[in-house]
């Protein structure tokens, strides 16, 4: 598809210390939900939604991530001699255009505010989006895509978001909302992680953001904010009165990979989807909490 959105950040500096020892020499994003890598989700939502150029602030130790995006041509002649069209076409889907992927090395873990400011280089001075590989949504069409469209028309900063229960506002970016529209939502401004009680809404942000290049002169005059980051959220706010903000409830359901319980969920969820997985793993699943079993 055509976009006036053209390019996506992907910060992928963290260290997921929640998956030791697994991504002790393995980087998160590479962790295989189902028979894909996280990474490759986000990438997949990306390309939708017609993101061209993908930008990923990495740090050390994630090699495996240039190397996941790369041709395998030996790889890919074995199989193809043993006439394995259904293992090639799965690897060919991980092939990017030349010169489609860009790296950029975030040696500090200062924020996700400072890690899109380290992209500032290769967006210039356009809109782009950013995409957070922990969170997956699982949506037809992809939650990219239905920002994107709604930016077409809306313009200034938008952030995708979800309603939560009151009681998990302090684990979000909660949306301060003054009207509603549909699923797009005027905001007033965003409070990062509020006491439920000084929650202004029930709207929690979720990692996918379309900004606006306003951001880059309010990241660069951002001083440390909560956790002594240079946080996003900060930023879009200092830009409020500029550009606005607006919240975009998208369509699907998302999973919070970015934790044990979550990444386990994604998986049952995503494999069920499945034709060739759903009836057996269906059944395995019923099994399991029969009465009989647990009780056992």
């Amino acid at each position: 598809m055509m976009s006036h959105i053209r390019k996506a950040v992907f910060p992928v500096a963290g260290m997921g210390t929640r998956f030791l020892p697994a991504t002790k020499s393995i980087p998160k994003e590479m962790l295989p939900l189902v028979d894909r890598p996280l990474i490759q989700y986000a990438v997949d939502e990306a390309r939708a939604a017609g993101i061209e150029e993908f930008i990923f602030v990495t740090a050390a130790g994630k090699g495996a991530l240039e190397d996941y995006f790369d041709t395998a041509a030996a790889l890919e002649q074995r199989l193809e001699a043993k006439g394995n069209t259904t293992a090639l076409a799965a690897l060919k889907r991980t092939h990017m255009p030349e010169g489609a992927l860009s790296f950029v090395r975030q040696a500090n873990p200062l924020g996700l505010g400072h890690a899109v400011r380290l992209a500032q280089r290769l967006i210039g001075d356009e809109a782009f989006a950013v995409l957070l590989p922990d969170d997956v949504i699982q949506g037809r069409p992809g939650a990219l895509a239905q920002m994107v469209e709604a930016h077409a028309a809306n313009r200034g900063h938008m952030v995708a978001t979800m309603e939560v229960a009151r009681a998990q506002t302090g684990s979000y970016g909660i949306l301060d909302v003054s009207r509603e529209e549909g699923r797009l939502a005027r905001a007033r401004g965003m409070v990062e992680k509020p006491r439920p009680e000084n929650a202004p809404s029930r709207s929690a942000v979720i990692g996918r953001y379309i900004l606006e290049p306003s951001i880059f002169d309010r990241l660069a005059n951002l001083g440390p904010g909560a956790g002594g980051e240079l946080q996003l959220t900060d930023a879009i706010n200092a830009d409020l009165a500029a550009v606005g903000v607006n919240g975009y409830r998208f369509e699907g359901e998302r999973f919070d990979c970015g934790s044990v319980q979550g990444f386990v969920q994604a998986t049952a969820a995503f494999a069920l989807d499945r034709p060739d997985l759903s009836a057996d793993l269906g059944s395995f699943l019923a099994a399991r909490m029969t009465p009989s079993r647990q009780a056992a």
